[in-house]
């Protein structure tokens, strides 16, 4: 297990790195150069939870639970990193919380579904080889303005303490929801397909 959390915290450190060119850069550039984030992940064959919930077994459903956590432990450590080379950050990263916390938790689970959906069959095609969907599909779930629960856990701990103590029940509950709603995703395919 403690292999798959090593790998799974790397995982969150390099999409840590796509979040941060996001709230950097912002807009359609942003949007793509964060799949930079995704390819490492699946170049190096790392434990993302949305590159994994959509192809795990029901043996293996306990993993995703170490999976997730490792991937926050990178995003956190990557967030405390950047927040204090470039503070910068910061406001970036609470006008992300805030739109999410605007949103509430229903909207932002519904939105995960999308995410997961477009993760899943990015990753599909990656494993085969074919990586152009992964340039595309990071971008899009971005403009979509659906939610991915691994680079929301890196936007919250990148946000102000201000941002994040006066609202850290409500933010629980969204975050919660994305992660539900990108396992939803990720597995909407095996409703429809029977082996894929």
């Amino acid at each position: 297990m403690w292999s798959i959390f090593k790998l799974a915290i790397f995982a969150g450190i390099c999409i840590s790195v796509g979040g941060i060119v996001y709230l950097s850069v912002g807009g359609v550039a942003g949007a793509v150069l964060f799949a930079f984030g995704l390819l490492t992940v699946v170049s190096y064959q790392l434990k993302l939870y949305t590159g994994t919930a959509g192809f795990i077994t029901k043996k293996e459903f306990g993993q995703l639970f170490f999976i997730l956590l490792g991937n926050i432990v990178g995003c956190l450590a990557s967030a405390l990193a950047i927040k204090y080379a470039n503070p910068n950050i910061v406001d970036a990263a609470d006008a992300i919380v805030e739109k999410r916390l605007a949103s509430g938790a229903l909207r932002c689970g519904v939105l995960g579904i999308g995410c997961g959906f477009v993760m899943t069959t990015a990753v599909r095609f990656a494993r085969e080889g074919k990586y152009l969907p992964l340039l595309f599909g990071v971008p899009l779930f971005i403009l979509c303005g659906f939610t991915h629960c691994i680079a929301d856990a890196f936007y919250y701990c990148a946000a102000s303490l201000e941002v994040l103590s006066a609202n850290a029940g409500s933010i629980a509950i969204i975050y919660l929801a994305t992660v539900l709603g990108n396992l939803a995703g990720c597995n909407l395919y095996r409703l429809f397909i029977k082996k894929a």
